[in-house]
């Protein structure tokens, strides 16, 4: 059941937060032209002219409409931009508002929010629907960064009210294991923190074996041996699912890369190629190429829990309440994690030590999302929350990802966080790291 008493924020947090998800929106299309915010079928992505709508949609029927009973704002509304209703295939061929439009009906969505949250006494339900409806948008605004690599856009340029603040860079490669004793560890959720989506409830025991962890994740040079060692071609390394889709998709090296002719390789971020970067992580690889390195460097995917485990537990004394983020229970900043366009790309893989875990585990948090080898299944007494759409319907059908991305909003993450694709993905913004057989 969906818990209304605690989302942690006051009204004017909650109008920030409005205020700086939209112009997020707004300039992440700002300067792409009609032909681009149209841009032509894929499966894997959405016409981003479609989406922007879809966000606002989504934030009016949960906040005006579900908890201030308001009328909608337009009465097609439903027909353009429910996605649980409108097949993927079917966005490019809706009568969709102009531009301009488009763009309207996103302020006004904002603006009507802003007057609601300024009224006396906001509701807990409306406050808990407005924090739902900005985490939304910013699961979008991800995806229409990826969206861009997709397409080969342009990098997005941010407005001066919303610029992006650079971080330390260098650091190298951080080679080594984090070495963990086994116990029963809760996983998931605790009932006391200010905001959780439904399918972390609730903390729960499991049993886990003693495991050794890298400290990073795999960076471009170590995947790269792999490929040069025929990784791609070399069907013992590969699982029956996963031959399958690397002959289907005819698959030879990530799909951002290509040979540059002298024995080297250049990688594809946006519209420009750069020769590969060793010590940066390896990322927009699927679960099915996370998995075959595995067998190929002889080590394993961990699972979410042995993941949750690295990133929150205190190896001092493994019966202490477990960290909300790797570093302690403080938010995060730009010296501890790569999030939020901070760096617009990865950093190294070794960057960052004040983000390490108590287990010295580094960047579990930001710069590549990281690929486990659990399936995305409910927890033991999962509760569905109002959003009934956002996670029972993929259940046992996705891999589970942990630990968000350099373009991941950090008021979103936390240890327990739980991202999840199904395994042929290679657009989003996915690396790993491995565990010791």
């Amino acid at each position: 059941m969906t818990q209304f008493s605690n989302t942690n924020l006051t009204a004017k947090e909650l109008i920030g937060w409005v205020n700086d998800a939209r112009q997020r929106t707004f300039d992440l299309v700002a300067d792409l032209s009609d032909k681009q915010i149209m841009s032509p079928y894929l499966s894997i992505v959405n016409p981003l002219l479609w989406e922007i709508g879809h966000v606002a949609w989504f934030q009016e029927k949960w906040v005006l409409r579900e908890s201030c009973r308001q009328k909608p704002i337009r009465d097609d509304a439903d027909k353009l931009w429910d996605s649980i209703a409108i097949a993927h295939q079917t966005r490019w061929h809706l009568p969709l508002p102009s531009r301009d439009q488009t763009l309207d009906y996103l302020r006004q969505v904002r603006d009507r929010i802003i007057e609601q949250l300024e009224g006396e006494n906001p509701s807990p339900e409306l406050c808990y629907f407005v924090r739902y409806t900005v985490h939304h948008e910013d699961m979008h605004n991800e995806a229409f960064t990826y969206t861009r690599q997709t397409l080969a856009y342009t990098p997005p340029q941010f407005s001066e009210s919303n610029v992006c603040h650079h971080i330390p860079g260098g650091g190298g490669s951080l080679p080594g294991d984090a070495k963990i004793s086994g116990k029963t560890f809760a996983l998931g959720a605790t009932l006391d923190q200010p905001f959780v989506f439904d399918n972390e409830k609730w903390a729960h025991p499991v049993e886990v074996n003693p495991f050794s962890i890298a400290l990073a994740t795999v960076t471009q040079a170590e995947f790269a041996a792999f490929v040069e060692e025929d990784g791609y071609h070399r069907q013992e390394f590969w699982s029956q699912e996963g031959w399958k889709w690397r002959e289907t998709e005819n698959a030879a090296h990530p799909v951002y890369w290509k040979n540059n002719g002298n024995g080297s390789w250049l990688r594809r971020h946006f519209d420009q190629w750069y020769s590969l970067e060793p010590h940066l992580p390896i990322i927009h690889v699927n679960w099915y190429e996370a998995n075959a390195y595995c067998c190929w460097a002889k080590r394993r995917l961990p699972t979410e829990a042995e993941w949750e485990i690295a990133a929150s537990a205190d190896p001092v004394d493994l019966d202490q309440p477990n960290r909300l983020f790797p570093w302690g229970n403080e938010s995060s900043h730009s010296s501890r994690a790569n999030t939020d366009w901070q760096t617009m790309g990865c950093i190294d893989a070794g960057a960052l030590p004040d983000g390490d875990s108590a287990f010295g585990c580094r960047q579990m948090i930001g710069n590549v999302w990281e690929w486990t080898s659990s399936i995305f299944s409910p927890y033991p007494g999962f509760e569905v929350d109002s959003y009934k759409e956002y996670s029972e319907p993929w259940f046992e059908t996705r891999k589970v990802l942990r630990g968000g991305c350099w373009v991941t909003r950090s008021r979103m993450l936390r240890n327990t966080w739980r991202n999840f694709y199904t395994p042929e993905r290679r657009d989003v913004l996915a690396g790993f790291r491995t565990c010791a057989l």
